[in-house]
């Protein structure tokens, strides 16, 4: 695999239903060198602080294996950004990853921690209000990840994988897990012993509190 663009975003207005949004989701393709800290991309603009960025998701990765498929979707080619990520990589194909594993570009190492949920803003970006159910049911999410080790990154650096060693879930069973209203308690006890992303971990934790109190009544 080799990293075949980064992509910064720039604040920019979008009209998201009947009103107009500022969002950071218009990302624009740069070769590097480029410094990637413990936040982030240097210079990437977050809007959403809420939903979006911060030490566990401070980079979003989607790959060409990915693109392929939404070009044959779509009906046409899809530049290199669309979908919001900060990093494209070639070959890689995020409902092969689990959380915890860890990609390593030069000195940069980053560490998979949630799938991407889609949501209003990247159906306004794609001009297609069904684009979230669309996005549901292609089960391609990208890779939100931490920085292990900032560093520098360019354009055609080589990407390789590190797997997780320690118990985990995949990305595929996280992203189906978000749209599972009738979780069990054993199921979120599976997902809190992975590395997943503290926004993650703080809903399942409030979930499996309120799971074990309606069980001890």
């Amino acid at each position: 695999m080799r990293l075949t663009s980064i992509n910064i975003g720039q604040e920019r207005e979008l009209e998201n239903g009947a009103r107009r949004e500022k969002t950071g989701i218009y990302k624009i393709p740069t070769y590097g060198p480029v410094e990637v800290t413990r936040l982030g991309i240097k210079d990437d603009y977050i809007c959403d602080s809420r939903h979006h960025g911060g030490p566990d998701q401070a980079i979003y990765l989607y790959g060409s294996a990915d693109y392929d498929w939404w070009s044959g979707e779509l009906g046409n080619e899809l530049p290199a950004g669309i979908f919001g990520e900060n990093l494209t990589i070639s070959s890689l194909e995020s409902a092969d990853f689990c959380i915890g594993d860890r990609l390593i570009m030069g000195d940069v190492i980053l560490e998979v921690s949630a799938p991407r949920i889609p949501c209003g803003t990247l159906a306004a970006r794609m001009g297609d209000p069904q684009f979230v159910k669309r996005y549901r049911q292609a089960e391609r999410p990208g890779l939100y990840c931490r920085v292990i080790q900032p560093g520098s990154l360019q354009v055609e650096m080589p990407v390789s994988v590190q797997k997780y060693q320690q118990e985990t879930i995949s990305i595929l069973e996280m992203f189906r897990a978000y749209y599972d209203k009738n979780k069990n308690v054993e199921g979120i006890q599976r997902h809190l012993k992975a590395p997943i992303a503290s926004r993650s971990r703080l809903a399942l934790e409030h979930e499996l509190r309120k799971r074990s109190e309606t069980q001890a009544d």
